[in-house]
């Protein structure tokens, strides 16, 4: 009869999930691959039926559960749930199924003391339902699990107490959700040697946030796993990379954990404050950790969910239960809300069209950055203008409108580059628009509707077969502007000889969210190193071999102050534009340390990772001294121009016009920054509507500054590019630069094609002209 009642970890598999639940058998399953599990046995579902018929129970829960009409009765639930525990836990334990509890104790008592152990080991006793852990049905976190159980007078009535949670008001909820019977699905109780653990938490060998099967994600918090798996505590989490266990890791507080007491059953502490903001997993366990959760996957041939911890006497690393990773399995799309369809084309917005496209959806009024917590998946941002650190609510917005703003801001650079529609300077859209407000907006022509257009949702005609698009060879390099390394593998296809501006910024405003300084005081240097290593790392990887210009970080002081911790190292400037940014900031003794962490970055990428094609620039460097000194200091830090190391320097200040010849001696090539060398030769900001019709790109003092400048770099042997946002913006301008004999232009993700197309046609017609002796004569306005 015993053997009916318990069953030892290596004599089941995922075969006997109906004797023993989906839990016990993972639990088997396991053991029998060599997935290091803490040992132990398990109650059987024919241990259940035999208690419950032994006891009478069967038709007791029958009639409490004829009470339960309607599952969304609250009240009536907890009532009917509360009543069926207590009759369960109240019931007498048969005495042949107490025996057989016992007696599996006695003997992994023995096999634990055999190992070393002394005395009564602890247990983790956890239930393990019939139906739970299948693909189609996750019963995961229904019933109870009990942890530092020791004696076995307390292991039978945990047990019991196991049998009474197959009915918590949650599963009970779910089984008439799914169409379970409650009677036919039956519960086990998982015994397995406790896990002292300094450390725990849980494992996804997929991405949960967005299915990506080439990862494996990990949480991990202090203590016990269970204020992970209960969303108690805020756990780091982990990223590995399955190919070549890349990490990237977010570290965060930890303010509590839950330990076990010597002397059984469990309790919150604090944690130290010296380690609630410290990394909880070395990367080597981080690296061991992802490998157990890999060849876990494989074994089951799907994702999987797993829960381990790791031993504050051993410093081993335990695997304590694994189940199919329910979410992705067979996810389908969120039904989408009906919407009142309208043709009345109402306009109540108008403004510039900044990127274009045309959307239809509920509007979101946010004035406040600290707000964009609010900001939902797919709604249309309205503000009144962006900034870097709202990347985050960007990223998931249909479309963006904003008070003010030009053609270069911010939110319309970022737009046009995640390729969504935006409208800036409608200097009144958070007045007009209301919050939820359904509206269309059109970026082609700068204009939001009141409503929902019928154009804006119709359905899109099925695609015509076309010829695969060809795109010529051309000797001016076409790049692409990037910030988000999250959109780098989407781009890559696209026919670009490689990234002309990879913006730091994206990263910290997007991963890091804190300041550099803080960072460095707070003893988290490495958390710098790592996110910004792995941002470098993801585009240059997607890439790969073609090049990836990164620009070294240009925050402005107002910028750095809005990261955790700023305020303490940033001062106020009047203008912080034309203040403590760029270059300026790397050699001063308040920022040196912080710079040297990129630096430290950039190296691990091309070092450790082994990804040469990644280069720098150096932003807005006001003098040939102090670009002297930031290349000093990348020297000393083991970064120095070579054959597959290139640095360059961001033109976007007169001087470094001026002085092209003096600069190009510190430097492989120049980059022409076209906003901010327009607005400091035009003496016109940028993001001021009141002079917007002012700042122009294409004035003849800003072309024939650029035209000076391709002139002296060649002179000396030095490449020019251009990385601002005029070759995306006007065809016209591009045609200028290539007939001056730019060596390349980068330009936004969308304006990748088309220009490759263009400085084709401007080539060949440069090359017809000079073949001819026919064409427009060259424009000797832009003579120096």
């Amino acid at each position: 009869m015993s053997k009916e009642f318990i069953l030892w970890f290596d004599d089941i598999g995922m075969e006997d999930v109906p004797r023993v639940g989906g839990k016990s058998a993972s639990l088997g399953e396991m053991t029998k691959a060599e997935v290091p599990v803490p040992y132990g046995f398990t109650t059987t579902a024919h241990a259940y039926q035999f208690f419950l018929e032994h006891s009478e129970l069967t038709s007791v829960l029958e009639e409490l559960l004829r009470e339960l009409k309607d599952p969304e009765d609250t009240e009536t639930l907890q009532k009917v749930g509360k009543s069926i525990r207590k009759t369960i836990t109240e019931a007498g334990m048969p005495k042949e199924l107490e025996t057989a509890i016992r007696k599996a104790y006695e003997e992994l008592t023995k096999k634990y003391q055999k190992e070393g152990g002394s005395g009564e080991p602890y247990v983790a006793v956890r239930s393990s339902a019939t139906a739970e852990d299948l693909p189609d049905a996750s019963f995961a976190g229904q019933q109870e699990t009990y942890l530092n159980v020791v004696g076995a007078d307390e292991l039978v009535e945990r047990v019991q107490e196991c049998f009474a949670s197959l009915f918590t008001d949650r599963a009970i909820y779910y089984r008439i959700q799914k169409g379970f019977d409650h009677l036919e699905v039956a519960l086990a109780a998982a015994v397995q040697l406790m896990v002292f653990s300094e450390a725990a938490g849980v494992m996804f060998t997929l991405n949960v946030s967005n299915g990506d099967r080439d990862v494996v994600q990990i949480e991990a918090a202090y203590g016990l796993g269970e204020y992970v798996v209960q969303g108690t505590v805020t756990p780091d989490v982990y990223y590995a990379e399955k190919e070549d266990f890349a990490l990237n890791k977010i570290i965060s507080t930890k303010d509590v954990m839950l330990i076990r007491k010597e002397k059984g059953g469990v309790e919150e502490k604090t944690v130290p404050k010296t380690k609630r903001e410290k990394q909880v997993l070395s990367d080597e366990q981080i690296v061991q950790l992802a490998e157990y959760g890999i060849s876990i996957e494989e074994h089951y041939k799907k994702p999987m969910d797993i829960e381990w911890g790791l031993d504050e006497r051993t410093g081993k690393l335990w695997i304590l239960q694994a189940r199919p990773e329910t979410a992705w399995a067979g996810k389908a799309p969120a039904k989408a809300a009906e919407v009142e369809i309208t043709e009345e084309r109402k306009v109540i917005v108008k403004g510039l069209p900044a990127s274009p496209g045309m959307v239809a959806g509920k509007a979101s009024v946010i004035l406040n950055v600290s707000d964009i917590n609010k900001f939902q998946q797919g709604d249309i941002l309205v503000t009144e203008m962006t900034a870097p650190d709202w990347v985050p609510a960007m990223k998931k917005a249909k479309a963006i409108v904003t008070n003010s703003g030009g053609m270069t801001c911010h939110a319309a650079i970022v737009s046009r580059e995640m390729q969504i529609p935006c409208i800036v300077a409608t200097k009144n859209a958070t007045d007009i628009i209301q919050n939820g407000q359904d509206i269309t907006v059109d970026a082609v022509n700068g204009v939001v509707y009141e409503g929902i257009l019928k154009e804006a949702v119709a359905k899109k005609e099925e695609e015509k077969a076309v010829m695969a698009e060809v795109f010529p060879v051309t000797g001016t390099k076409v790049l692409m502007n990037l910030g988000d390394p999250d959109l780098a593998d989407k781009y890559a296809e696209l026919p670009c000889d490689g990234i002309g501006l990879m913006r730091e910024e994206f990263i910290w405003t997007t991963f890091i969210h804190e300041h550099p300084n803080y960072l460095i005081e707070v003893g988290q240097s490495e958390k710098v190193v790592d996110m910004l290593a792995e941002g470098f790392r993801r585009v240059a990887k997607a890439l790969y071999p073609r090049p990836v210009v990164l620009r070294l970080s240009d925050f402005k002081t107002s910028e750095y102050s809005d990261l955790k911790g700023g305020e303490k190292y940033e001062p106020e400037e009047p203008s912080s534009l034309l203040g403590w940014r760029g270059a300026s900031r790397y050699y001063d003794p308040e920022y040196v340390d912080a710079f040297k962490l990129e630096l430290e970055a950039v190296k691990k990428v091309r070092e450790e990772f082994r990804l040469k094609n990644l280069w720098v620039m150096i932003p807005f460097c006001r003098t040939v001294e102090e670009c002297e000194k930031v290349i000093t200091i990348m020297k000393e830090e083991g970064l120095e121009r070579g054959p597959d190391f290139k640095i360059w320097l961001m033109a976007e200040i007169p001087s470094n016009i001026i002085l092209a010849d003096k600069f190009s001696e510190y430097v492989d090539g120049f980059s022409v920054g076209s906003n901010d060398l327009t607005m400091l030769i035009l003496g016109a900001d940028r993001d001021n509507d009141r002079i917007a019709h002012i700042f122009d790109e294409r004035d003849l003092a800003v072309r024939r500054a650029i035209h000076h400048l391709i002139q002296a770099a060649h002179k000396h042997g030095k490449t020019v590019s251009i990385c601002g946002q005029a070759p995306s913006v006007y065809p016209e301008f591009t045609s200028f630069l290539i007939k001056s004999g730019i060596d390349s232009v980068s330009v936004n993700p969308d304006a990748v094609k088309s220009t490759k197309h263009l400085v084709a046609q401007v080539e060949q017609r440069i090359m017809l002209e000079k073949a001819t002796g026919r064409g427009i004569p060259e424009d000797t306005d832009l003579e120096w």
